[in-house]
């Protein structure tokens, strides 16, 4: 199914540390990534992007001129920029900190100090998300799936979708929160709800319990894709009826574990 191989990929390197460049480089060049460029600020970033678009872009959380999120926010606004794929590579461990970058649509955060298994599974995870080829689980035709997608972030509904697409799956319709979910629920049926967490008017687990109780096709399969780390709340999201939780980055894998589960039902 997957038809890039990590040794393909050209990466932007960006971090203000020669010694932490180093290290990264020379982690790639141990997995055989030969096509590696480095700059150590957001406008120099942003400047080599332009001129040649790399597969993956590897940045620091701290820049000389702005942080990873300002950055990874000026590309998703970019047109040239926007569909890049975005590793962060941070000892950040603060959920206000990562969750904006989270929500922006991210591959992978690669935590320091990564080792080269680490760093390997995060490539291979790019290479899905960019090329996945034709996706196949027996009896199932992707493009036949509806998948409604609900979440307050235009970027994280735009990065869902792009996993989606890849997997050739083009019947997605999306909603900004989950009562706008329900006024579309009670109009359509869909194959798969992916929502976020919180959101205004109604968050994730009220729309789930929502679904659940009073919805018409209360079987539904729910997949929550969230930053959320505190436990008694994804521990009442989960009792609520959701059929999977997972963190955010959202990522090709996750999707296609979903749809077997609805393919085994």
């Amino acid at each position: 199914m997957n038809s890039l191989s990590i040794n393909d990929l050209s990466i932007l390197i960006v971090e203000p540390s020669m010694t932490s460049t180093r290290f990264i480089g020379d982690q790639l060049k141990n997995l055989n990534v030969r096509n590696i460029e480095c700059c150590n600020s957001g406008a120099k970033a942003l400047a080599s992007m332009r001129r040649s678009p790399p597969d993956l872009l590897a940045s620091s959380m701290y820049l000389p001129d702005m942080t990873a999120t300002d950055l990874i926010k000026t590309m998703r606004t970019d047109p040239e920029l926007d569909e890049i794929p975005f590793m962060l590579v941070s000892t950040e461990t603060s959920f206000a900190k990562l969750n904006p970058i989270r929500q922006a649509g991210i591959v992978a955060i690669l935590p320091k100090p990564f080792s080269s298994d680490d760093l390997r599974r995060a490539l291979i995870g790019t290479t899905r998300f960019i090329d996945t080829g034709r996706a196949e689980i027996e009896g199932l035709d992707f493009d036949e799936l509806k998948i409604l997608v609900v979440d307050d972030s235009l970027m994280a509904r735009k990065h869902i979708g792009r996993v989606l697409k890849n997997l050739d799956i083009e019947n997605i319709t999306e909603a900004e929160n989950g009562r706008e979910a329900v006024e579309i629920l009670e109009r359509n049926f869909f194959d798969l709800v992916i929502t976020d967490y919180n959101m205004p008017e109604m968050d994730g687990e009220e729309l789930t319990r929502y679904i659940r109780v009073n919805g018409m096709q209360r079987s539904i399969p729910i997949l929550m894709v969230t930053s959320e780390e505190n436990g008694s709340r994804l521990a009442a999201v989960q009792q609520a009826g959701v059929s999977g939780i997972c963190d955010k980055p959202f990522d090709t894998d996750t999707v296609m574990n979903m749809i077997q589960e609805i393919r085994a039902e």
